[in-house]
């Protein structure tokens, strides 16, 4: 911890010290103002010291702070070393990217006869959405087919404002409404806004009373039946039923296949994101695929002048990692990330206000934690993951993630060893991105279109995004690497690992999690595993 916090303090004092100022005056004039200026920098160095030793003695609760002061660039420099040194055969490079060879399954597009619009609609659901995008995206391919369920009508569903990232971002301002509700016009009966007679039902209007045409006691994975039973009488009494809260309200067994065929079809289908979202997108799959030349770098508009070439064919390939390595999950896990004992506080601290302490993870080891792979991995980690699955440094690497917990300290590490490494705000241009600034949905939006267009996907660690997007690789039968994190905890803790021990273990314990189809089970979503209900035996 000493030796972090002295070379801290000699960062930290080192720039305070202003820039040499060249003058042009006489040379009694210029050693008087050096003088004048040793003198200030040394008071400056002076109250940086003091000012470091307050927050890490008193400001535990500074997590942003504290990290960046003591976050290690390599935390696995052994095997960090091997991996930038690394010489990767042109055969492995070619077997790594060559395309998922067909599995005998293929997306299911049979029509059904249940999928009919009912002549009378029985009336308006609506349904408001919590989470972020791709947990919104869930709860909408579930509120089509509970329409199906009640013979009604479902108003575009409503968005809530995101807690964590305060994005209000509206349905019509992601998804492209015209075509959700052509492409649906078939199956349900879909509607912008309700008509005048029930305007008065918004969720301002419910959150102020209990209102009999509001449904909050859906439970988790609730049945078909339920809905019959419990929202029908509702919606034949006042015509309307708003059901709040709705996320992962509809079960995903024993289900009828039509309505499991309905949810595949809005989830694979129908759910388009907006023109400029896809717009946007294909500039950056097109910088990536076709990267400028150095002649062509001069420019400070040489990228959006490579993109207006339009390349008619060829191209290079790119990987999109998806790095889910922010503040919450870094508390939230209870895991050490190298940061010493400042850091350990600071999140300690950090789980205490958000979570009152009740973090199962926190009666765990470190130890024992990563050998049940239940910490997130960290840039390096997943650096070291893709250095020894054959990734060598030439590769096109996009980088889709929100705030990364350590800032570009930690990810310095994984750009060390993937020096052509991009993001949204290295592709595009500030007036490109104008629309998407600050706007959380609209950002992980544009991330999705650009994994859904990538050769390979990778996903850091767990979430609603990896589900996301492993189910509709899977269904379009595209490679996506699925870490085994157990593994890799254990291969982290060794110590004494050689890079090619490491290597062998990494690539055996990933021939098996590169897209293979793997069945639903009992319980799991559909939305991550879409064979069979959505797939279909070639």
């Amino acid at each position: 911890m000493f030796s972090h916090f002295n070379e801290s303090i000699r960062c930290l004092a080192g720039l305070s010290q202003k820039p040499k100022i060249h003058y042009s005056n006489k040379k009694k004039r210029r050693s008087s103002m050096s003088g004048n200026h040793r003198g200030g920098g040394a008071m400056a160095g002076l109250f940086v010291v003091l000012l470091t030793v307050y927050f890490i003695t008193f400001s535990h609760a500074s997590p942003t702070i504290l990290s960046d002061l003591n976050a290690p660039k390599f935390r696995h420099s052994r095997l960090a070393k091997s991996a930038i040194q690394r010489q990767t055969s042109n055969e492995e490079v070619s077997q790594l990217w060559t395309p998922l060879e067909h599995q005998g399954w293929k997306p299911c597009s049979e029509s059904d006869a249940a999928s009919t619009v009912p002549e009378k609609s029985e009336g308006y659901v609506q349904v408001f959405l919590d989470g972020g995008l791709n947990q919104q995206r869930m709860g909408i391919c579930d509120a089509v087919v509970v329409a199906k369920i009640l013979n009604a009508t479902l108003v575009i569903p409503q968005l809530e404002v995101n807690p964590v990232w305060q994005d209000s971002s509206s349905f019509e301002d992601i998804f492209d409404v015209d075509h959700f509700i052509n492409a649906l016009k078939d199956d349900v009966a879909i509607v912008k806004e309700l008509p005048d007679e029930f305007s008065w039902s918004t969720r301002e209007y419910y959150g102020v009373a209990i209102r009999p045409t509001r449904i909050k006691t859906a439970p988790v994975h609730a049945s078909a039946n339920w809905y019959l039973e419990n929202v029908s009488p509702v919606l034949q009494s006042y015509g309307i039923a708003a059901i709040a809260p709705f996320s992962h309200r509809l079960t995903f067994d024993n289900m009828p296949k039509y309505l499991q065929h309905l949810r595949c079809k809005v989830n694979f289908q129908a759910l388009a994101f907006v023109p400029h979202i896809r717009q946007l997108g294909d500039a950056l799959i097109t910088r990536l695929r076709f990267p400028p030349s150095e002649d062509n770098m001069v420019s400070n508009n040489y990228l959006r002048e490579v993109t207006d070439l339009k390349p008619k064919q060829g191209g290079g390939k790119f990987a999109v990692l998806h790095l889910r390595f922010d503040k919450d999950m870094a508390a939230h896990s209870a895991c050490d990330f190298g940061g010493g004992k400042a850091e350990n506080l600071a999140l300690a601290k950090y789980r205490q206000v958000i979570w009152g302490g009740r973090v199962i993870n926190s009666q765990f080891t470190d130890e024992e934690l990563r050998s049940q792979g239940r910490c997130p991995l960290t840039p390096e980690e997943v650096g070291l993951l893709l250095a020894a699955l054959g990734f060598d440094n030439n590769t096109r690497l996009y980088l889709a993630s929100h705030k990364v917990y350590g800032g570009e300290r930690r990810v310095s590490a994984l750009r060390s060893l993937f020096p052509l490494m991009e993001d949204k705000k290295s592709l595009a241009s500030s007036e490109e991105r104008a629309l998407i600034k600050g706007k959380a949905s609209l950002l992980a939006a544009v991330d999705y279109y650009v994994g859904m267009h990538s050769d390979i996907f990778v996903s850091a660690s767990p979430g609603n995004m990896h589900n996301a997007m492993v189910g509709h690789r899977t269904y379009n039968n595209m490679k996506t690497i699925r870490p085994n994190m157990a593994l890799l905890g254990q291969l982290f803790l060794n110590k004494t690992l050689t890079w090619p021990e490491f290597q062998e273990s990494v690539i055996e314990g990933h021939q098996n999690r590169q897209g293979q189809i793997r069945l639903r089970k009992p319980k799991q979503s559909l939305y991550t595993y879409p064979a069979p209900d959505c797939m279909c035996q070639a």
